[in-house]
């Protein structure tokens, strides 16, 4: 979690010295293949690369990356606390989406869960003039629905791709992206921002590395809450660089949504334990 908040730090810090959002993403997938290569060096083989789902490759490529093309935005709309804590708002949007994509049965408890964690999306966002910073809370939110999205795409094609697989492909998608897009609009960024860039990579590769593999070693219900502690390190990072204050309602809200996902989770997990 530390690694992903240093990477959204990173993401602000080279936003602001000129870097656009496509060429942002094309640094921090291309990079993150240098650890993701020796992972699968280590692990698994290289032969894990056969895939018999290559457009559930594309799909669930499209959905994340979206989603990070908006939440690398957001950081450089809101301060570092907010534009984490929206993307709590992934596990609220991840029920919703299995219900209405995979026909999953979502009970009453989980419902009223989301209801109360989109309150607390409410309290953070808030909507009165002068406060809301529309379009940050706006790329924030799309930006946990992409997440959400890929998770449920990534649920689709698990049984028969392993995890490696997965980030392979989402990552070359993301260079493939980040390419296209920078042709557009290209920065030759200056030496210090370029150092930047590749730490962000390499961060960005080996925070995934990490949740993926955490992921292989304990349930999701156990591993997901420490996903809230993105908020403390967002916090630090705020702070210490941009001088940040997190706002009280920030605060506030981002407590409620983080209950909220913690409860949905352990809900999951009870659900497939009874199975």
């Amino acid at each position: 979690m530390a690694c992903m908040a240093c990477l959204s730090a990173l993401v602000k810090f080279t936003g602001e010295r000129g870097i656009p959002v496509f060429e942002i993403i094309f640094f921090r997938n291309l990079f993150a293949f240098v650890p993701l290569g020796l992972y699968i060096a280590r692990t698994t083989g290289f032969s894990v690369l056969k895939t018999q789902r290559p457009f559930g490759h594309l799909i669930r490529a499209t959905v994340g990356l979206t989603g990070m093309v908006c939440g690398f935005s957001a950081v450089q709309y809101l301060p570092l606390t907010e534009a984490t804590a929206l993307q709590f708002t992934s596990p609220l949007f991840m029920t919703a989406l299995s219900a209405l994509l995979l026909s999953e049965k979502v009970g009453r408890h989980r419902w009223a869960a989301v209801f109360v964690g989109f309150i607390g999306v409410l309290i953070m966002a808030r909507p009165v003039p002068g406060e809301m910073n529309v379009p940050g809370v706006t790329l924030g939110i799309l930006s946990a629905l992409g997440a959400a999205g890929a998770m449920v795409a990534i649920r689709q094609i698990s049984d028969t791709e392993k995890g490696p697989t997965i980030v392979f492909y989402f990552t070359l998608g993301g260079v493939v992206l980040g390419a296209v897009g920078s042709m557009f609009h290209w920065v030759t960024p200056d030496p210090m921002t370029l150092g930047l860039l590749i730490v962000a990579g390499l961060i960005g590769g080996v925070g995934q590395l990490f949740l993926t593999e955490a992921l292989r070693q304990a349930p999701i219900g156990v591993i997901a809450p420490f996903d809230y502690t993105q908020l403390i390190w967002a916090t630090g990072l705020g702070l210490v660089i941009w001088g940040e204050l997190p706002h009280p309602l920030t605060l506030v809200g981002a407590v409620i949504v983080a209950g909220s996902g913690v409860y949905i989770l352990n809900r999951e997990l009870q659900r497939f334990r009874s199975r």
